[in-house]
């Protein structure tokens, strides 16, 4: 029988190093567009500041390898994001890319074993672009932010190595036969289909939800990160509407922001579900900077997408699984199947 590890706490190892890192990169390129008077573009930072997240158990040249990389499908997705944005019903159209999105950085993170794996920050910088309604002429500011703010990331990330003179080398890229990235594809469509056509505000959470027990391995790890993201993104929910109605602004909310990050990365490799608590007000307030809508409906959305997006995400793997446990029981008893 599965046993679920639902309260076991990591080791820290060096946590507060990638914390900070992480809330440099963040907080840097959000003072810059508010200090610019276009707070429209916060999204475009704060994605591009994902690339600090990567690598965290790396050390210096092999952290930049995955880091560059990582960037530069983070830009990719955002600039299909705000594309898709400006097409005409754009919420049915983000379901098919956030698909394909999907399947490439599942693909992408396999060849260089990311850390985080797999293409949830991916999907997350796409749906998070695509749900907002753009113009063609937002190409060119998201393009110019997100670069920069992934160019910033990996300056962060490398003063630690220029300062050590790092002797690491960098990342290989090895491309894998795997069916992983279609498993990640299928369950991003899915949640995202019925997240749209049951008309809750915020379809890409579904997605996001759905893709996040898939980048676990094992089916014991995989049904623990389904549990901690609805428990801890439900009871997160609760210090997110305190901080919703204390209606920050400007720098202040830059410096929230930038603090739940810090504490995001100190929790999130010890402790998902305890990460969450502070995941999930991080991601209201980053949405808040940008497009402020009313506090009590974004808490619902939230809840509600991830809670579909999980169940999804649940549904597939235990597909995933039978059909797996399917083929080697068909294996073991034709002897020439394996052969």
């Amino acid at each position: 029988m599965t046993q679920l590890d639902l309260w076991h706490l990591r080791p820290h190892q060096g946590a507060h190093r990638v914390a900070a890192r992480a809330a440099i990169s963040v907080a840097v390129p959000l003072l810059a567009v508010l200090l610019a008077g276009r707070p429209e573009w916060s999204p475009y930072a704060a994605f591009g500041a994902f690339t600090s997240l990567y690598g965290r158990n790396h050390r210096h040249l092999s952290r930049a390898t995955m880091q560059a990389t990582a960037g530069a499908a983070l830009f990719a997705a955002v600039l299909l994001g705000v594309l898709v944005g400006a097409m005409a019903h754009a919420a049915w159209w983000a379901v098919p890319v956030a698909g394909a999105v999907a399947y490439a950085g599942s693909h992408l993170a396999l060849a260089q074993d990311w850390h985080p794996p797999g293409s949830l920050f991916l999907i997350f910088a796409f749906g998070g672009c695509a749900s907002a309604p753009h113009a063609l002429a937002d190409l060119l500011p998201a393009a110019a932010v997100t670069a920069g703010s992934v160019l910033f990331a990996l300056a962060v990330g490398a003063v630690g190595g220029l300062l050590r003179g790092s002797r690491t080398r960098p990342l290989p890229v090895r491309m894998h036969r795997s069916r992983l990235p279609v498993r990640d594809a299928v369950a991003v469509v899915l949640a995202g289909g019925l997240a749209v056509l049951s008309g809750i505000g915020h379809p890409y959470w579904a997605m996001v939800a759905a893709v996040a027990p898939l980048t676990v391995r094992g089916m014991s790890g995989q049904l623990t990160r389904a549990v901690h993201r609805v428990v801890g993104t439900l009871v997160g929910l609760l210090p997110a509407a305190a901080l919703l109605a204390l209606d920050l602004r400007g720098v202040w909310l830059v410096v929230l922001v930038a603090v739940l990050q810090f504490v995001t990365e100190l929790l999130v490799g010890r402790n998902y579900g305890l990460a969450l608590l502070a995941i999930t007000p991080l991601a209201l307030l980053m949405g808040q900077a940008a497009h402020r809508v009313p506090a009590t409906g974004l808490l619902v959305d939230r809840g509600v997408e991830t809670v579909l997006g999980s169940v999804v995400g649940v549904a597939v793997l235990a597909l995933t699984h039978a059909y797996a446990r399917t083929r080697r029981g068909g294996n073991r008893a034709d002897p020439a199947t394996s052969s």
